[in-house]
């Protein structure tokens, strides 16, 4: 092999590690979330749209969530250094540069939103800009460091996707995606604060406030309680409405009420201790969980 082939490829090499650290940085795990529950919203709108439509519009909303992943991940590269659970990823490693994350972040954002724009509505695109604009800007930027409702407030980012994917469809707001978006906005902080429990020392160290640090064990507990049990309403709303059945009021039920369940072992547990087997518990079942009342919206529409 000669050494312009040997030069050749390792320079392709290093493009493919390139290619995917940027990729890491858009957070694949969370983007997934969004292209499921997007592409949720969109097929349970009433209008129907041409596949290449649909798929267009999904690829932009998963860039938008890429893009601000993208640049959590630049902002907060000081913070991600020192957590554990933070510290292997693309910058902290010195394997991507915080310049080259916040150009790559704003161009990702600015492809996403215009061409959402091009290819589907003006709502849609809007809504896209407002996402990214609220996760890395009041979220990220304003409330992450300064107070223990940040994922709270900050929850309403991520529960944007599906009413995007209904207004991919439809081109309005309606009653029915503000289900979908309450669903994700009151799961949200429960499921953030049973990981924060059992990762306070990264939080602590990180000195990010979030609710174990500034309120206690007994209070986080009782938060996630409480948030687990405003589920139930938030999952009976799309019945009330008409835009769920049965098929899926019944089995999203049986799936909240042991949501419920674990999180109230976990409440009452030793005062101001918790079990972090139950904590883990919580945190893995209400990812599932999530999933599974998306997919039973699904079920219930082809029902």
């Amino acid at each position: 092999m000669s050494i312009t082939n040997i030069r050749a490829k390792k320079q392709n090499i290093s493009e493919i590690r390139i290619l995917n650290e940027l990729i890491k940085l858009m957070k694949p795990r969370v983007m997934s979330l969004v292209i499921f529950t997007c592409a949720v919203g969109l097929l349970t709108s009433p209008t129907t749209v041409p596949v290449k439509e649909a798929m267009m519009g999904i690829l932009f909303v998963a860039m938008g969530a890429g893009a601000a992943g993208t640049l959590n991940m630049w902002y907060e590269a000081d913070l991600d250094k020192l957590m554990s659970r933070t510290c292997l990823r693309p910058i902290p490693r010195g394997n991507i540069n915080k310049n080259q994350a916040l150009i790559f972040g704003l161009l990702l954002s600015l492809i996403s939103v215009v061409s959402l724009y091009y290819f589907s509505n003006a709502l849609s695109a809007f809504l896209l800009f407002f996402t990214i604009f609220f996760y890395v800007i009041v979220y990220t930027i304003w409330l992450k460091r300064k107070t223990s409702q940040n994922i709270v407030i900050g929850g309403a980012s991520g529960a944007l996707p599906p009413v995007i994917g209904w207004t991919i469809a439809n081109n309005s707001l309606t009653l029915e995606p503000l289900t979908l978006f309450l669903i994700i906005f009151i799961w949200t902080p429960s499921h953030f604060w049973a990981l924060s429990l059992y990762k306070a020392n990264d939080y602590k160290k990180a000195k990010i406030p979030m609710l174990p640090i500034t309120d206690g064990i007994q209070n986080t507990k009782k938060n996630i309680l409480i948030y687990s049990l405003l589920m139930i309403p938030a999952i009976v709303m799309p019945y009330l409405i008409g835009f769920a059945g049965l098929t899926f009021l019944i089995p999203s039920l049986g799936l909240t009420l042991y949501y419920n369940y674990i999180c109230f072992n976990l409440y009452n547990f030793k005062k101001d201790k918790f079990d972090t087997k139950i904590a883990r518990q919580i945190f893995s079942y209400s990812i599932i969980y999530l999933f599974l009342i998306f997919v039973l919206f699904l079920l219930d529409k082809l029902i």
